[in-house]
């Protein structure tokens, strides 16, 4: 198994950004799809983005596709997430997650074995 700790998150002010990190250990990282989720109070958690294993071939939920930049680094055993023009609809614990190659949608939460605990990014007007 893997475990994966976010960090990065904070208070920050509209139009800032942010960049989000998830640090992997354990078995082989490269082994596994990440993908990043977030969740704003009271709502459902959602799906942000996607990598896969080799980081060819990336998916973004329409809300952040466009200012947000997920990339991997699997010789650290790091995945990253970069916001740029954060609003404060992008407030949210963020969550990175695991999966090994599936067949399932990527925004299907079910698919992913491990996550992290979660980081806070609020976004002030």
């Amino acid at each position: 198994q893997i475990q994966l700790v976010e960090s990065g998150g904070g208070l920050v002010q509209a139009g800032d950004s942010l960049t989000l990190s998830c640090a992997a250990s354990g078995r082989t990282f490269s082994n596994y799809a990440m993908s990043w989720f977030r969740q704003a109070p009271g709502m459902e958690r959602e799906f942000v983005a996607y990598i896969n294993r080799i980081g060819d071939s990336i998916y973004y939920e329409d809300f952040v596709k466009g200012r947000s930049t997920i990339s991997r680094d699997n010789a650290k055993k790091m995945l990253y997430l970069e916001i740029t023009n954060l609003r404060p609809e992008d407030t949210a614990v963020y969550y990175c997650a695991a999966r090994r190659p599936h067949t399932s949608n990527v925004r299907t939460e079910s698919s992913y074995e491990y996550w992290g605990q979660g980081t806070q990014v609020t976004v002030s007007s």
